[in-house]
């Protein structure tokens, strides 16, 4: 089993939520509990921490992708941060790094 850590910060213009640890199968519906649990004001932005996320497989970026779409049909937008190589690599070869990431960011690989 994986070992995720989340810390939700809530302001009141938005939410941020720190990953630390491994976004997969068996640890992403914790990742998808706390989103739910997160209380986020009309148009207010939901930024997902990913400096300390250590491995992200095919279930987090599918995660990441209906979170956008499910928080776009409510004017929220989600901004990924502090992405690191794993993971950008992730991204960028599926072409996801184009709808999560912000514009202006600098994919790495």
């Amino acid at each position: 089993m994986s070992d995720l850590i989340l810390i939700t910060h809530q302001d009141s213009d938005a939410t941020t939520i720190t990953v630390a640890g491994e976004m997969d199968l068996t640890s992403c519906p914790a990742l998808e509990e706390a989103i739910g649990r997160a209380a986020l004001a009309d148009g207010a932005p939901l930024y997902i921490d990913m400096s300390q996320v250590t491995f992200m497989d095919s279930s987090g970026l599918n995660l990441l992708l209906q979170l956008r779409l499910r928080l776009a049909d409510g004017g929220n937008p989600l901004v990924l941060t502090g992405v690191q190589e794993g993971t950008m690599r992730v991204l960028t070869l599926t072409g996801a790094d184009a709808l999560l990431l912000p514009a202006g960011t600098l994919a790495r690989g």
